[in-house]
């Protein structure tokens, strides 16, 4: 074997490590045991279902910061608290009467990592949900609670966006930083998609085609 190769090899396997440590972690949690002999079992099994099915490797930025990591978990812990009183209020107030919305949400990065994370974060605040993800434009598709008009809808896509923007701070490319730092500065956001206008028509087109759809009222 050649040193290039070698060195693909060695370079194709640390690429792999983020993944086969999180598939670890998951087949403890699944199992709730945690011993050397059941992770290593796990780590086994990791290493042949990254090697069978040939998983996209985890592309890292190279870049964390702690500190923006601990304010964006403080951010976190505040907003699902928030949202669980505001989806408490709704559910209470207005009941069948509220509308909701699937929302199309370009993002600033095509970033697999940073998709999944604000995807998973978006899960977990109460009120809304990914349903769809498009890899190639880097478009979340988003069921979100109380969304009845255009403004609406631009603030929801507005707040998905500024998630993005606070995992960048912490986790994302020189590149990416520097964009958002020049967007926080007076240029425009550029989603990789490109921009989606603000009166883009809402109707019952399919997520590929982009556009909002709002749910109409229940009966």
């Amino acid at each position: 074997m050649s040193l290039s190769e070698n060195a693909g090899r060695k370079r194709g396997v640390l690429q792999k490590l983020p993944l086969l440590i999180w598939l670890v972690i998951v087949w403890g949690a699944l199992w709730q045991d945690f011993s050397a002999g059941n992770l290593i079992f796990g780590a086994l099994i990791a290493l042949g279902v990254s090697q069978a099915f040939h998983l996209p490797l985890v592309e890292l930025s190279g870049r964390f910061n702690v500190l923006r990591a601990l304010a964006f978990l403080l951010w976190f812990l505040k907003e699902v608290t928030i949202a669980s009183f505001q989806v408490l209020y709704w559910a209470v107030a207005k009941g069948p009467r509220i509308r909701n919305a699937i929302i199309a949400v370009p993002l600033r990065s095509p970033s697999d990592l940073l998709m999944t994370a604000v995807g998973h974060v978006l899960s977990l605040i109460p009120g809304s949900l990914v349903v769809e993800v498009d890899r190639g434009s880097a478009t979340l598709y988003v069921h979100a609670m109380n969304a009845p008009t255009p403004e609406s809808v631009e603030q929801v896509r507005a707040n998905i966006q500024g998630i993005e923007a606070r995992l960048i701070q912490v986790m994302g490319t020189s590149a990416e930083l520097a964009a958002l730092r020049a967007e926080r500065a007076g240029s425009p956001l550029l989603p990789h998609a490109g921009i989606v206008p603000a009166d883009a028509p809402q109707g019952d087109a399919p997520p590929g085609d982009a556009q909002d759809q709002v749910d109409g009222e229940a009966k």
